[in-house]
């Protein structure tokens, strides 16, 4: 990732930098390795909902994987197509039930029995048909983060394999009600293939039972997951799209006229964005040295809430000084608001300009004005 420094020195910190090039070659990363199978990406609007990200990524062609009302807005501005849209998350209200139907999107994506009769119930009163997608809580650990993982039993995200007959069932019956296909996210920031392998082998289950009770599905959606490489951006500035897909084809039963839809959204627009800050003081402890910088938990809020690590850099440091360690901190009265600690950075003064990299993915779309600070910007370069 490449950084114009005139540029950014003359930036009011703390803000996001994209790095739009890169998000390019992500997005055509993507396509070159989804070209001439049955499949459809949909971004992530959660991972980043910057207008500008939005809009590059819908002319690229990919649909969007909403969570909220305000994310099908948003998406919609950008460009993304009412049909290519896809409405998840496990509290839908009924305004945005009723937003998504006016709308027209392409599908509902169910995540509990109580929900499908919402929006049967709704559908019905507004005399349209909801296209659905029902998420199956498959039972598979994906093996990350407990806060982020989402496919065990009894997560509060999907159908549980129990109950989804229940739900089929209701789901064909329902003439309001269009069954178009199963959903499943088994976590997120995965980063060896073997979780795809599993899920692909009990999707393949699923569908021939249910096949062989007459019940087809048109679509079976993958979700997300795939992960990016944190230590190391720039020696792996796009992730293994390849390898990704090149699994899930290898061990995908797909049937004929059957589409594949998957839902990345980390992998797009992580490696793309930094956290650009600068340095307050130094302060020098009995036994530490804390680089205090202008940007704080309110700003990236992944390493207080998950402990997860960002690669820290020193932008403008004489590269031939020292090297020293350094925790890195925010301003935010909060003990948790730090970036890392024993960071081997070179000699760092106040003023200097620092990069939190990898940053794209759950940076800007998580900000808070926590301690009243404001919002940070944004440049898209």
């Amino acid at each position: 990732m490449a950084f114009n420094i005139d540029l950014i020195r003359e930036m009011e910190t703390p803000f996001y930098y994209y790095d739009m090039q890169l998000l390019d070659d992500t997005l055509q990363a993507v396509n070159s390795n989804i070209a001439g199978r049955p499949v459809k990406v949909h971004y992530a609007v959660k991972a980043n909902a910057n207008p500008g990200i939005l809009k590059r990524i819908s002319t690229a062609g990919f649909g969007a994987d909403c969570v909220s009302g305000g994310e099908i807005s948003l998406a919609l501005e950008a460009g993304f197509k009412p049909e290519d849209i896809f409405f998840a998350g496990v509290g839908k209200t009924d305004r945005e039930i009723r937003q998504g139907l006016e709308a027209g999107i392409g599908s509902f994506v169910v995540e509990s029995l109580e929900e499908l009769e919402v929006i049967a119930r709704l559908a019905d009163k507004m005399n349209r048909t909801a296209r659905i997608t029902l998420r199956v809580n498959p039972n598979i650990d994906a093996h990350t983060h407990h806060y982020i993982t989402t496919g065990l039993e009894e997560n509060k995200f999907g159908i549980d394999m129990r109950l989804l007959d229940k739900a089929v069932n209701f789901a064909v019956c329902n003439p309001n009600l269009d069954l178009i296909g199963l959903h499943f996210h088994i976590g997120s920031q995965i980063t060896t293939n073997e979780p795809f392998v599993v899920l692909s082998e009990r999707v393949n289950e699923l569908v021939s039972r249910y096949r062989a009770h007459g019940v087809n599905f048109r679509i079976i959606d993958l979700g997300g997951g795939l992960g990016v490489d944190y230590d190391d951006p720039d020696a792996n500035p796009i992730p293994d799209f390849k390898g990704y897909f090149d699994t899930i084809m290898a061990n995908l039963k797909v049937e004929p006229g059957q589409q594949i839809h998957c839902e990345p959204g980390r992998s797009i627009v992580a490696q793309c964005g930094s956290l650009i800050s600068r340095v307050v003081y130094v302060k020098n402890g009995m036994e530490r040295k804390f680089v205090i910088l202008d940007a704080g938990m309110n700003d990236l809020l992944r390493p207080a809430l998950y402990g997860a690590h960002h690669k820290i850099q020193n932008l403008t440091a004489d590269p031939d000084s020292r090297q020293e360690y350094y925790d890195v901190v925010g301003p935010v009265c909060e003990s948790s608001d730090v970036f890392g600690q024993e960071e081997l950075l070179p000699e760092t003064h106040r003023g200097d300009i620092f990069a939190l990299r990898s940053a794209g993915a759950y940076g800007e779309s998580m900000a808070s004005r926590y301690n009243a600070r404001d919002l940070p910007g944004s440049l898209l370069v």
